[in-house]
């Protein structure tokens, strides 16, 4: 398919400025009016912009859409919203609403500060009609600003702004073109869009959750966050100075393992110092590797079948193009300075250790478990039996294969995290991240789980053999009989 042209931002502002039938409103706070501005400078803007503002001053703006909780969130984005498109239509429907589609877009900004000491970021959205008359729709987003001006922020911000608001009304019908139009003029290393979200008729098929994973996969982001509910959530305001509970796992389905991995390192992370269980997030995390198949295509279908089931359990989801433990690391660190603690199998620990994942970094795998343990963060190891090794070998990870074969156990059939062999040049930094705490093995765990594997549950499933639903919390089982996911075929 051939790539179509990429329109100027201004060629995109002089397009809508030209069609007669679209009229609104530009509300701007926190980094000028660098989205009107387009417009503007274009020529034509009087016929498509009703009014432009932007009320700086806290007091005015809350006696404009009244008081909210931040100044720079969804919950202000939205009263902007209300009340400018509620403006525009108690104003003009009677001279214009025959023929023109009505809209408004606004945005709340934190723009870089004089001391650079903010974080940058801001809510854009648009409120639009899709023919006069009609019900409007949303189009909101989330950003985070990269540049290191204020005025490159400022126009990166003009950029986007008008890639919103041509997208809402040209490229709607494909929301994977429209994802893309983003970045048209910016691409992705200056404004990273972590959330997405489309709402009202036209978008009824529309569903959210795969629109804020594609922002991942088009690489507008490295990480999006899905709540209990399934619902995306914002990462500054849900991790915002909390400890947190991470475990990495395909979860196709979760299963008792899962849970009792989390189960027992639960009760050895909130020992520690400064770990309040009321002030920690769980988080079940896929990376978009083992989301993605054998031909590096995601199955959809598949991705929203494993949030079911997450969520079932009342748990959060992140999912995540960190392949490498550090950056996810340096991920929750814009967010919070609390304790981190990262649950994983052995299989997992042995890749850690695996060199050729850091032959990008100068420092190789030493800089990278610098940054990784640099700042309150433990690794919890799971054990695992030796006969489960025969599994590994029958999917072909060959890399452990040889590894796990040559561990030594002191005590009855495990390999733990105590007596884990690694590469011998490695051993010794090895021993030093487990004497000192950062490496931490995991107790008292349910040996009986130990020959559950998902890719078994998963033929069980498919092949109608009911004794899968002894390996998975009841949760899981009944969503996925209710539901018929993975192929279950059901009475």
């Amino acid at each position: 398919m051939e790539e179509q042209e990429i329109l100027t931002t201004n060629r995109k502002a002089l397009l809508i400025n030209m069609d007669a039938a679209k009229y609104g409103t530009l509300a701007e706070i926190g980094a000028g009016q660098e989205v009107a501005r387009h417009f503007f400078t274009v020529g034509g803007a009087a016929g498509t912009v009703a009014k432009s503002m932007s009320a700086y001053d806290m007091k005015f703006s809350d006696e404009i859409y009244g008081k909210s909780q931040r100044y720079v969130s969804h919950e202000r984005l939205h009263k902007m919203l209300k009340h400018e498109y509620e403006l525009l239509i108690e104003r003009l429907s009677e001279t214009k609403g025959q023929d023109s589609t009505f809209f408004t877009f606004a945005d709340t900004v934190s723009a870089r500060n004089y001391s650079g000491t903010n974080q940058c970021h801001g809510w854009l959205g648009v409120r639009f009609q899709v023919e006069p008359g009609s019900e409007p729709h949303d189009i909101d987003i989330h950003i985070r600003m990269w540049d290191k001006t204020n005025q490159l922020q400022q126009e990166a911000l003009g950029i986007i702004g008008v890639n919103l608001i041509y997208g809402a009304f040209f490229l709607s019908d494909d929301t994977d073109a429209f994802i893309k139009s983003l970045g048209d003029n910016l691409g992705t290393s200056r404004i990273e869009v972590d959330m997405l979200q489309f709402s009202g008729e036209k978008f009824t098929n529309v569903d959210n959750r795969i629109m804020s994973l594609k922002l991942v996969e088009q690489g507008f982001t490295n990480a999006v966050l899905y709540n209990q509910d399934g619902e995306i959530q914002q990462p500054a305001n849900a991790l915002y100075k909390k400890s947190i509970i991470l475990e990495r796992g395909s979860f196709r389905p979760v299963t008792n393992v899962n849970i009792d991995m989390l189960k027992q390192c639960q009760i050895q992370f909130l020992r520690d110092e400064g770990v309040e269980n009321a002030n920690t997030e769980v988080l079940f995390e896929m990376t978009m590797r083992n989301l993605k198949g054998e031909n590096s295509i995601i199955d959809y279908e598949d991705f929203l079948a494993r949030i079911d089931v997450i969520t079932s359990l009342g748990h959060n989801v992140l999912v995540s193009n960190y392949f490498e433990f550090f950056n996810l690391s340096e991920y929750f660190r814009r967010y919070t300075q609390k304790p981190i603690g990262i649950v994983l199998g052995i299989n997992n620990l042995i890749e850690i250790f695996d060199e050729e994942y850091y032959d990008n970094l100068d420092g190789g795998i030493l800089e990278a478990l610098g940054r990784l343990f640099k700042s309150n963060i433990k690794m919890y190891i799971y054990p695992m039996s030796k006969h489960s090794v025969t599994h590994y070998k029958e999917i072909e990870q060959n890399k452990m294969i040889h590894q796990m074969e040559s561990q030594k156990t002191e005590t009855e059939d495990l390999i733990t995290a105590e007596t884990l062999v690694v590469k011998t040049h490695l051993q010794n930094l090895y021993e030093y991240l487990l004497h000192n705490h950062f490496i931490v093995p995991i107790h008292n765990c349910d040996k009986s789980l130990f020959n559950i594997f998902s890719r078994d549950i998963l033929k069980k499933i498919s092949e109608g053999d009911d004794s899968w639903e002894d390996a998975v919390p009841a949760e899981v089982a009944s969503i996925i009989k209710v539901r018929k996911l993975w192929n279950y075929p059901g009475e």
